[in-house]
């Protein structure tokens, strides 16, 4: 038996295991981080791949965390890191039927909320987030001929003015981290039916919840965001609209400037695979004549 089929095998066994047969055990093309198989018509397996065993081990403890905070996520049967059936550590989740969604689902921003406002407890595994100085991000870019100097100065400003908008110190909440089409699933009507893959789940500033969204998207929702949010009663502040938009887009500015000299990711879904898409999209939203507060923020 070669090393595929042998893998397979021990994926039916976990099948059977849940009570799926053999012939309703079908894998799932994609996932950088693991492996997915349809468990029948109710469950679903998640082998992680070599590397990514941290990232399942995180999602082990996350889920149940959101799920009790009110979020759509799929619930987990069975997390299993013994190698005993498998040479991988693997989850068994409920699954959820639903598509991958073309716009932004209807009840995204409820869920953001009710997450970014959850409690702030210990979740094994979840990371901190330290993120770098834009600035010295431009001026990389510029020392090693990505940048000319007028525009590297013009970009360090526009920095300068989007930090006096937010609180850079606000408190982290936990965010999902992925929060992209590819990781979300929606019914025939368009309404959120879960938001999957936890992986890089962390404790940061809720604007970077909004950073993998096209910025269309992440205005349309903002709104209601807020709204949500400040029906939470969990005695912060509110963020306002203009904080978190400026925010969102010193994500979206710094992270894509980060990618300019990284090298073409051919084949890859997202939209922000390829190394200049994060700044021609900036191009694109700005060229709309957005509303406020994303029109005072250039």
């Amino acid at each position: 038996m070669g090393e595929r089929d042998e893998f397979l095998a021990h994926v039916t066994a976990i099948g059977r295991r849940h009570g799926a047969p053999p012939e309703q055990v079908t894998e799932v093309a994609g996932g950088v981080a693991n492996r997915g198989f349809v468990l029948g018509d109710a469950l679903f397996l998640r082998v992680a791949r070599p590397g990514f065993e941290d990232d399942l081990r995180k999602e082990a403890g996350v889920v149940p965390f959101a799920r009790s905070a009110g979020v759509l996520t799929p619930a987990i049967v069975e997390y299993d890191a013994s190698r005993a059936l498998i040479d991988a550590p693997y989850v068994v989740m409920e699954r959820v039927h639903g598509t991958e969604p073309t716009e932004v689902p209807v009840g995204l921003a409820e869920h953001l909320a009710r997450l970014h406002e959850a409690e702030r407890t210990d979740l094994a595994g979840v990371p901190e987030d330290d993120s770098r100085d834009p600035w010295r991000t431009v001026d990389h870019l510029a020392e090693h001929g990505y940048l000319d100097l007028g525009t590297a100065k013009w970009l360090s400003d526009w920095f300068t003015r989007l930090a006096d908008r937010f609180d850079r110190n606000e408190p982290k909440v936990l965010i999902h981290g992925d929060v992209a089409a590819h990781n979300l699933l929606a019914g025939p009507d368009g309404e959120l039916r879960a938001l999957i893959d936890w992986g890089d789940a962390a404790w940061a500033p809720r604007a970077m919840d909004f950073a993998k969204l096209p910025l269309e998207h992440v205005a349309a929702i903002l709104p209601d965001y807020i709204r949500q949010t400040r029906t939470a009663h969990t005695g912060r502040r509110t963020p306002q609209e203009d904080e978190i938009a400026a925010a969102a887009l010193w994500f979206h500015l710094h992270w894509g400037l980060g990618k300019l000299a990284a090298n073409p990711w051919p084949g890859q879904r997202h939209w922000t695979a390829p190394p200049a898409s994060r700044i021609l999209a900036l191009l694109r939203f700005f060229t709309t004549n957005p509303p406020a507060p994303w029109s005072t923020l250039t």
